[in-house]
């Protein structure tokens, strides 16, 4: 794909070449590779030491959009006008689609991928086993992981509006509370469970409370961490407030099977989801 790359870097620099029949035909093969999972905006480094973000895919994501055609779509008594196509064929797929889930094409959801009446826009993976609960939505290029629950009304943030430089990434066996905000680029590390209505963006306090002193974390999610929404002090000219932050109450078990170390962890450290 390095001409692909190539071309796609061109563009993005000059956007006169988005008129070029084989600018678009890249862009294309571009969105096409992300439908069918070939490549991904974000993916785990090889030696498990973080992730490596695949800028030039996500910019033939957002170059995307001004080289397609407003169209109107009718699905029974139904209408639409928009310039993207919408994903088919969810059963050759194994994905179950509740009404009224939609998943635009550029989207890959692997299989055993549920999604309640939800959304999940271009670009976005989404790993099996993982449910995307009702009124959820995973933003463009999305990253989840593998039998991560999104809990009803959570919102994980996109790359396109405003434009960020890498997606929000849910790494595997996540519990994401319900209306949690996720979003800037934040990444949830493995097993992490967020108790319902936190928000996490890059400049969000993230404070691990577990210790004897106060550790702060920005952007990122330490594994297994179980969080629940709270607030520190902050000195302003006209006095003192409280601001909101993440506080990191406990761990979830490594020891216990996924499951039973969430349920306890819920249990044991009272969390609302």
């Amino acid at each position: 794909m390095k001409d692909v790359q190539a071309i796609i870097e061109a563009a993005w620099d000059q956007r006169e070449l988005l008129k070029e029949a084989h600018t678009q035909e890249a862009i294309n093969a571009v969105i096409e590779e992300l439908d069918k999972g070939r490549l991904r905006v974000a993916e785990p480094k090889a030696d498990g030491s973080g992730w490596q973000a695949n800028e030039w895919i996500k910019k033939a994501v957002v170059l995307y959009f001004p080289i397609r055609k407003m169209e109107t779509i009718e699905v029974g008594p139904f209408e639409f006008h928009d310039k993207m196509a919408l994903k088919k064929d969810y059963a050759s797929q194994g994905v179950r689609v509740v009404p009224h889930a939609i998943a635009r094409y550029g989207a890959y959801l692997e299989k055993g991928v549920i999604m309640m009446p939800s959304y999940v826009n271009i670009g976005a993976w989404v790993g099996s086993g993982t449910m995307v609960d009702t009124w959820a939505t995973v933003g463009s290029c999305g990253q989840i992981g593998r039998n991560v629950h999104l809990s009803g009304g959570v919102g994980i943030g996109g790359v396109l509006e405003p434009l960020q430089a890498t997606p929000t990434i849910i790494e595997d066996d996540c519990f994401i509370g319900s209306r949690c905000i996720v979003v800037e680029g934040v990444r949830v590390g493995k097993e992490a469970v967020l108790g319902a209505n936190v928000v996490l963006t890059q400049s969000t306090h993230i404070i691990d409370v577990t210790g004897s002193e106060p550790v702060t974390h920005r952007g990122y999610v330490p594994p297994r961490s179980v969080v629940i929404p709270g607030t520190y002090t902050k000195k302003f000219p006209a006095g003192d407030y409280q601001v909101s932050c993440a506080l990191i109450i406990g761990q979830r078990k490594e020891s216990t099977d996924k499951k039973t170390s969430l349920n306890a962890a819920l249990r044991e450290h009272d969390v609302a989801v």
